[in-house]
């Protein structure tokens, strides 16, 4: 969305409720402008994706676990739907907006495929990688206090590449342009 014609208004001639709408304007311009990507930003971003994958990662383990899927099934399984909620979640925010669904789909594919990718490498890295963690079930409490610390693992390093990306205008820095 072009916001030129809207930042180039004097705000100041109108008072009232608008008063602060240019300093508004000004805020909002930074969550798509190039080299404006703050951490708050970029940790909003990736909870964003996190909520995403961590429902995709659960919901895949139970189907997995409840079908008696060995561990790679489960876990590709788990790697896909995390994907697809991720995705899903984005695309429900940009379609609200009123935004047709073919160019929904490819803002949520262009905002959310890296961040994605990343957190699932080191959220299914941690897992693959600790001890015991493959091989408890549901009802473990190791299963559930792995996936908290893959998770938050995956939070911490992707971050600093939501960061980057949104300050190059990519990743949610394109999400956000759909967002008043």
């Amino acid at each position: 969305m072009q916001h030129d014609a809207h930042a180039h208004h004097d705000h100041s001639t109108h008072g009232g409720p608008h008063e602060n709408h240019g300093a508004h304007h000004e805020e909002h311009g930074a969550h798509h402008v190039p080299g404006k990507a703050s951490w708050s930003m970029a940790a909003k971003a990736t909870l964003h994706c996190l909520t995403g994958c961590a429902i995709g990662e659960v919901l895949g383990m139970i189907i997995g676990t409840a079908l008696g899927w060995g561990n790679m099934e489960t876990m590709i399984l788990a790697i896909i739907l995390a994907f697809f909620f991720g995705y899903a979640l984005t695309l429900r925010g940009i379609l609200a907006a009123g935004v047709d669904f073919k160019t929904a789909f490819k803002v949520a594919l262009a905002a959310d495929t890296l961040s994605i990718a990343v957190m699932e490498i080191i959220d299914n890295g941690v897992i693959a990688l600790w001890p015991g963690a493959m091989d408890a079930h549901l009802s473990d409490p190791v299963f559930w206090i792995v996936l908290a610390i893959a998770l938050a693992a995956a939070f911490v390093i992707t971050v600093p590449v939501n960061k980057w990306m949104i300050g190059r205008g990519k990743g949610h820095a394109v999400v956000h342009q759909y967002h008043h």
